[in-house]
């Protein structure tokens, strides 16, 4: 075979199907999905030991209590397994599993009935970003120690007047550290809607802090 009928070949049929098998990395979460879905319990486990610390941050960060958040988190499990057989690879493991988290965690919330007011605004700001906040937790001295336990307890019932939406993009933006588009796939709405429901509630968290951050 001369160079031109090589370099017309498909690569796959050069070097034949199982030799490209070998190049690409599986995933292990599609990996222990499959497990799962073909009857191996202990697939499941391991993927419950992976995701239960940032699913159990996520889900406290929204509710503000350990046993809400402890019992929402088995009821996702509980509910990931049940639909386990559903799950096709259209996004990842990560992104479907946190999908179920948020969604229901956002309607257990709503259920317990918090009241909240929407806003049309779409720009971003980023109150960690914020230069008199990072002022404020740059140092470390006794009486700061107070104030930065004092600003936390502050931010937690910040969070608490947000609605179930808002709380959901900040405690996964801000405090998980996603990205503005990982966010999105979780929730099922645009990138300008993060950014939207992120400015909102960067707004409604800055007028709540405004009379510590004055003093």
């Amino acid at each position: 075979m001369d160079i031109a009928a090589i370099s017309s070949q498909p690569l796959a049929k050069l070097l034949g199907a199982s030799a490209m098998a070998e190049e690409v990395p599986v995933n292990p979460d599609i990996e222990l999905v499959a497990r799962t879905q073909a009857g191996d319990a202990r697939a499941f486990d391991e993927l419950v030991i992976k995701y239960s610390p940032r699913l159990y941050g996520l889900v406290y960060n929204m509710t503000s209590n350990h046993e809400d958040a402890n019992d929402l988190l088995q009821e996702v499990f509980a509910k990931a397994f049940r639909s386990i057989n559903g799950f096709r690879g259209k996004s990842s493991f990560y992104t479907w599993i946190h999908s179920i988290a948020v969604n229901m965690t956002i309607n257990f919330l709503k259920k317990r009935g918090r009241r909240f007011q929407m806003s049309l605004d779409d720009v971003d700001l980023n109150i960690q970003n914020d230069k008199e906040f990072i002022e404020l937790t740059a140092t470390s001295s006794p009486v700061r120690q107070a104030d930065l336990s004092e600003l936390q307890q502050k931010l937690n019932e910040s969070m608490l007047k947000l609605s179930p939406e808002h709380r959901a993009v900040v405690t996964m933006f801000d405090i998980q550290g996603m990205p503005h588009a990982e966010i999105s796939k979780i929730l099922g709405v645009s990138e300008g809607t993060i950014r939207s429901r992120l400015f909102y509630a960067h707004r409604q968290l800055q007028a709540h802090l405004d009379e510590f951050r004055k003093r």
